[in-house]
């Protein structure tokens, strides 16, 4: 419950924060590590999928792979690959297709995990 805010107000996918000490932020992009886990094909630059993050589910597209990483070590394998497959690991751009709140996984672990789908 939330005082002055009716049920009918909120919607799947709002984040309330403190708008005075750290207000919760859009993101245009943002950087991520990506771990493949079961994935038909390559995911190249373009890749469009539906990205999950806490309650929201919005589209979010590889704007740029950067690196193949090691999935256990995070040492960078291969700078600038063009694409990634099952089992690969990678650190990649991505640009969500709405306005979507993201955070970094140390200050807030639940913003800052997705599944993508």
């Amino acid at each position: 419950n939330v005082k002055n805010v009716s049920v009918k107000e909120l919607r799947r996918g709002y984040v309330a924060g403190d708008s005075k000490a750290n207000p919760p932020k859009g993101a245009a992009d943002f950087t991520a590590q990506v771990i493949v886990l079961n994935h038909p094909g390559q995911i190249s630059n373009g890749y469009t999928p539906v990205l999950d993050c806490h309650t929201a589910h919005i589209a979010c597209k590889f704007a740029e792979i950067k690196e193949k990483v090691d999935r256990r070590t995070g040492k960078s394998t291969e700078a600038e690959p063009k694409a990634i497959k099952s089992g690969d690991a990678a650190i990649v751009c991505l640009m969500p297709t709405k306005p979507m709140c993201v955070e970094s996984f140390q200050e807030f672990p639940p913003l800052g995990r997705f599944a993508v789908r």
